[in-house]
């Protein structure tokens, strides 16, 4: 216990009343927030002679004091204390970072509705289904979609301004309301089967379409015969890949696996009876840390968010039980004004979910154990390579990348101990230099890397070169002088391809005194030098790609006079893009809102070289 705390003299003033305290260390930074019953009696748990937890054992040490706050109810004191561990991320409770709303599919309130990607708060009037679990999950839904409803997912902008059916036509995907191809009767009755289908009413979709195309074969429409029995084949594929539970119902079944100080919460989201996706939490979680407070802390900030937009459902069910569960459960129900029920024993289709849930926690956490211990033992096996005397903490690696001299980028990525750490990557776009001089490229991306860094900058112990000694020397020269007051400036090492540009072959190179440093090619340190400058071109090459596209589709308009912003925006929408606009005949561009005859021809000549 800190010697500037007295607990015998900060106990006699505290309450019996059901509270929350905060407990800060020496530096005034809250170290931990926790709720009870009594905060006399929880609070003087903290200050026995023998604390039998070694984590309480270091929290207590770093007390240096403690403030309370008395709520009306235990249930009160929960949701406070959730508020403040959001608010100061204390370092001693298990966090949970999920910050991020969940992404729905919006079919919006339209004379023909369109399908989208939506995130966010709902102001859009329309039908949201969901949640989601990611991003992904939606859009691999959309493209579904898209194959089985010919419904647009196109920008109303986009769709006001067609003239003619677009590529999604073609492709079957669209039925091109914007031009009136399709009846609104024939779209609204697809917009009405793309509804019960993401309700989960699968066989009913496909028993309205058979009926269908029994009724067009009577008629003798063989032709929309054959487009509905298209339509029911792709269905039924779709009912068969997906899991459909007995139960209808909406919840969310939750697998926990702890081990090693690492925990994995997968959940399954279930709604109408059908897996719309699933997503593994990984908590940070102080040593030391019981199961019990682990799953209590979890499930509160998940739940007890309500910042982030999630839709509650009114069963959770989880893989473990753990003390102060309905506590929890009526704490959110208190918070969302939402009735929830927390169960851990459940049987059928339930259980059957559960056991599914618990497997994919398992095998993430031992995945994550397996990824860990190799990460260490390639860090530890550089280090020996290199005879460094402390541990390598982070890694940084450049590389450039430009075609022909053109939209030159660089890219910075970051590895740490876990691995490439994404967060702290960075790229920096190359200007005022000659096109192709990648000295020049390497020297402006260090220089703006260390520009008036300091000693609580984020400094990195190794620096990788991906490029000749020519760069490797630009780069210690520029790190000589903007690091020199460092106290442990980065130690450069230049990653030089080896002949014919074949993996296994690299040399690498020490900044300064410019030895070579051998390490076998089949050594693991080996592989994490290739793997942070393998990331590091990727990296580059994906920013260079996305400034380069990005500078071809609009510099061929930007050179005509009289296009400006706004004019190439409404082309590219109208026509659909910079081919179509190159293709368009000037009547076709006198088309397009804000272009004018006179326009539209110095528009057409420019674009054809007349």
């Amino acid at each position: 216990m800190s010697n500037a705390f007295q607990a015998k003299v900060f106990l006699k003033t505290v309450t019996s009343s059901p509270g929350v305290y905060r407990m800060y260390d020496d530096q005034s930074e809250v170290i931990y927030v926790g709720k009870a019953k009594d905060l006399k009696k929880r609070l003087s748990s903290y200050f026995r002679s023998n604390l039998p937890n070694v984590k309480t054992q270091a929290l207590v040490a770093n007390i240096h004091h403690i403030d309370v706050t008395v709520t009306h109810s235990e249930t009160d004191a929960l949701i406070l204390e959730n508020d403040y561990i959001k608010q100061y991320m204390p370092k001693y409770n298990v966090l949970l970072r999920d910050d991020k709303s969940y992404p729905y599919i919006l079919l919006s309130e339209h004379k023909h509705p369109r399908l989208a990607y939506h995130r966010g708060a709902k102001r859009e009037k329309g039908h949201y289904f969901g949640p989601y679990p990611n991003g992904g999950a939606v859009r691999e839904s959309l493209n579904l979609m898209q194959k089985l409803f010919p419904i647009r997912q196109c920008e109303d902008v986009y769709y006001k301004s067609r003239s003619r059916p677009c590529l999604q036509y073609q492709l079957s995907r669209c039925s091109a309301p914007c031009v009136g191809i399709v009846s609104d009767e024939d779209y609204q009755e697809q917009v009405k089967l793309a509804t019960l289908f993401l309700r989960g009413k699968d066989q009913q979709v496909i028993s309205t379409l058979v009926g269908k195309m029994e009724q067009a074969a009577i008629d003798m429409a063989y032709e929309q015969a054959a487009l509905y029995r298209d339509q029911i084949s792709a269905l039924r594929k779709v009912s068969e890949q997906q899991e459909v539970s007995n139960s209808q119902g909406d919840m969310d079944v939750i697998g926990v696996h702890y081990a090693s100080g690492i925990a994995c919460f997968h959940l399954l989201f279930i709604r109408e009876g059908k897996i719309f996706g699933s997503r593994s939490y990984y908590p940070s979680i102080p040593a030391e840390t019981e199961l019990d407070e682990v799953l209590s802390s979890f499930v509160g900030q998940f739940y007890l968010n309500i910042d982030v937009q999630r839709t509650v459902p009114k069963e959770v069910i989880l893989s473990h039980d753990f003390e102060g569960k309905q506590l929890v459960a009526d704490s959110i129900e208190q918070a969302l004004q939402k009735k929830i029920a927390i169960k851990t024993q459940v049987r059928g289709e339930r259980a059957k979910f559960l056991a599914l849930a618990v497997t994919n926690a398992h095998n993430a956490v031992q995945s994550r154990l397996s990824h860990k211990n190799t990460i260490e033992q390639r860090f530890a096996l550089l280090e020996e390579a290199l005879e460094l005397s402390t541990p390598i903490a982070r890694m940084e690696c450049f590389d450039i990348s430009h075609t022909m001299g053109e939209s030159t980028v660089a890219s910075c990525v970051v590895f740490n101990r876990e691995g490439p750490y994404k967060a702290d990557y960075r790229r920096y776009n190359i200007s005022g230099i000659t096109g192709g001089d990648d000295y020049a490229a390497m020297n402006q991306a260090i220089s703006r890397r260390f520009d008036k860094i300091n000693e609580s900058g984020k400094v990195p112990d190794l620096l990788f070169i991906d490029g000749g000694l020519g760069q490797l020397r630009v780069a210690q020269q520029i790190v000589d002088e903007k690091c020199a007051h460092l106290p442990q400036p980065p130690l450069l090492i230049g990653v030089t391809k080896g002949e014919g540009r074949k993996a296994g072959l690299e040399t690498f190179v020490l900044g300064g005194s410019e030895e070579t440093i051998n390490i076998a090619s089949d050594s693991p340190a080996f592989h994490l030098i290739l793997h942070i400058r393998d990331e590091s071109h990727r990296f580059a090459i994906t920013g260079h790609r996305n400034k380069r596209q990005k500078t071809r589709n609009t510099s061929t308009l930007e050179s005509i006079a009289g296009v400006g912003p706004k004019r190439r925006k409404a082309l590219l929408q109208h026509l659909g893009g910079l081919q179509e606009v190159k293709s368009a005949s000037v009547s076709e561009l006198t088309k397009v809102p804000g272009i004018s005859l006179e326009m539209a021809q110095t528009i057409h000549d420019s674009l054809r070289g007349g």
